[in-house]
């Protein structure tokens, strides 16, 4: 069954037309990312900006319009943290139906929590049923996801994504240590707060997915472009993660965006999130008492679990 599956997060929205075999396997046909900065503002105002929204609609349009051409036969969009935290939520909802034909589904934290760690699963191929952690870095909300498997044991949704926290604490090009500290005691209080649903003690491996991550990765690698295939799957070191987010936080926007593997809508955001999976990274390091030391990045994710979902449970288009 050929499926479409749209991710519209803080940051980016994303399509995946995929086909579905029948053991659940995913062929890719078209997988796009647009950055809109969908949730810019949204943190302070509580509102989705009119630009903000005319950005993600002209992207929803080109969506559409692939969608079409390539006859995907159902249909499911899923809206992420800046959505949940809009009070004019219900104009997006509408612009979207009126451009795709379906309903977008406003997902809790959880429900993103659980595509998540479907998406990502692909990675555990192979591996013990011990259970792991899987990381959702966005621009608004991160997921903690403790599973095994296919199998969600434990998850948790905190308000806390690379948009969100540059807006919030790090202004400065590049951010000060005063900022990068304050930044740092934030993260380290939601991690806490997630710890007591997830339990960072029980895992024995770590998975990241989304674009800071991705990116932070191809930083260590130190790649000559943007290449998911040396990406997907491979393992950081504890050290190496905190090497890359250091270089990353103390670069200047302007030497950011000249990075060869650096997408131009995350120059400004990706010191945030960087930091934000060195933090965890080093939690889980210090809560398995050095069990697990490094972690892995998957290209595989929500939107993988969204089209994954659309085959059973999605809308015709």
């Amino acid at each position: 069954m050929r499926t479409a599956a749209i991710d519209c997060g803080t940051n980016s929205i994303r399509l995946l037309i995929a086909d579905v075999d029948g053991g659940a396997g995913l062929t890719d046909v078209v997988r796009l990312m647009r950055v809109v900065r969908l949730g810019e503002g949204v943190d302070a105002t509580g509102t989705l900006s009119e630009a903000a929204l005319d950005r993600t609609f002209k992207a929803v349009d080109e969506y559409a319009a692939l969608i079409k051409e390539h006859d995907a036969g159902r249909i499911r969009f899923v809206a992420t943290s800046a959505t949940r935290d809009a009070s004019n939520r219900d104009v997006f909802v509408a612009g979207v139906r009126d451009r795709l034909g379906v309903e977008p589904e406003v997902v809790s934290g959880d429900e993103e929590a659980e595509l998540s760690f479907s998406g990502a699963a692909s990675v555990l191929a192979g591996e013990s049923d011990a259970a792991v952690l899987v990381v959702d870095l966005g621009g608004g909300s991160t997921e903690f996801v403790v599973g095994t498997g296919n199998q969600v044991i434990a998850a948790r949704s905190m308000d806390m994504g690379c948009v969100r926290f540059t807006e919030r604490f790090l202004r400065s090009d590049p951010p000060t240590e005063q900022e990068i500290a304050a930044a740092e005691e934030e993260i380290g209080r939601m991690i806490d707060e997630a710890n007591a649903e997830v339990n960072l003690a029980s895992v024995h491996g770590v998975i990241g997915v989304a674009g800071s991550i991705t990116t932070v990765t191809a930083h260590a690698l130190r790649l000559p472009e943007y290449q998911p295939e040396r990406i997907h799957g491979t393992s950081l070191t504890v050290e190496e993660i905190d090497a890359a987010t250091t270089s990353l936080l103390h670069l200047p926007r302007s030497e950011r965006a000249a990075l060869p593997y650096m997408h131009p809508g995350r120059v400004d955001v990706i010191g945030a999130g960087a930091l934000i999976w060195r933090t965890i990274v080093r939690r889980v390091a210090d809560a398995t008492q050095g069990r697990v030391q490094s972690a892995a990045a998957s290209e595989h994710d929500i939107l993988d679990g969204i089209a994954l979902s659309a085959a059973s449970r999605g809308e015709r288009g």
